[in-house]
């Protein structure tokens, strides 16, 4: 092969690397520009999800072991988070019921979350009565207490409120009905309003844990 040729050919195929090496680069970076995908629209089953996890207000508390429990502890599982108490007539043993159903339903392919009751009365609500209560729905259902201001505040960054009031000298919670949804960084990651369908939380759970380890890998891990 002539010389001139030869060099040519060396010339054109150098050329073709280096075009194909600036195209791949180029797409490398692209993608790495890609801004995340949007919060998973999930209104119509009454969920609400945030594109960056909500900071919970700072606590110390106590569980229903009466082991001191942080914002850290939060940390390294999803978790259901529900204000209210053990003597609520009505809403709260509808809500723990829901969770225990969504507990139930959950594949095992899904992080297996702890679901905790965070007392809006504890002056009643004592780690052994938290014990009690919970145990009933299960394994991984966990009870907060301890107090009262330290609750409020923490229902605050959860989005919930709950205020005391007394009806012929029986103390009477007035509070949020709510699921705040809580994931590994130990951050708000959604709010899961009521009336509550299991079935509809296992859905809104899956598409958000599946958004996040997509879009916020370390938000998801459990």
């Amino acid at each position: 092969m002539d010389r001139s040729i030869r060099l040519t050919l060396i010339i054109l195929l150098l050329v073709v690397v280096l075009i194909f090496g600036l195209v791949v680069g180029r797409q490398v970076l692209m993608v790495g520009d890609e801004e995340p995908a949007p919060a998973p629209e999930l209104s119509e089953i009454n969920a609400y999800v945030y594109d960056q996890g909500r900071e919970l207000a700072d606590f110390e508390l106590v569980n229903e072991e009466g082991e001191a429990v942080t914002r850290e502890s939060l940390r390294g599982k999803w978790t259901f988070a529900f204000v209210g108490y053990t003597n609520c007539p009505d809403i709260c043993p509808a809500a723990m019921a829901n969770l225990r159903s969504t507990d139930k339903l959950l594949p095992d392919d899904l992080p297996q979350p702890d679901f905790l009751l965070i007392t809006a009365d504890p002056e009643h609500d004592t780690p052994e009565k938290l014990k009690d209560y919970v145990g009933f729905f299960g394994e991984n259902f966990h009870g907060l207490t301890g107090d009262l201001e330290t609750l409020r505040e923490l229902a605050k960054s959860m989005n919930a409120a709950f205020t005391h009031r007394e009806v012929d000298d029986e103390l009477l919670v007035d509070h949020s009905g709510h699921f705040a949804l809580i994931n590994p960084e130990g951050e708000m990651a959604a709010v899961l309003q009521p009336p509550h369908d299991p079935d509809d939380l296992v859905k809104a759970y899956r598409e958000i844990y599946e958004w996040a380890r997509a879009n916020h890998p370390r938000a998801s891990r459990s």
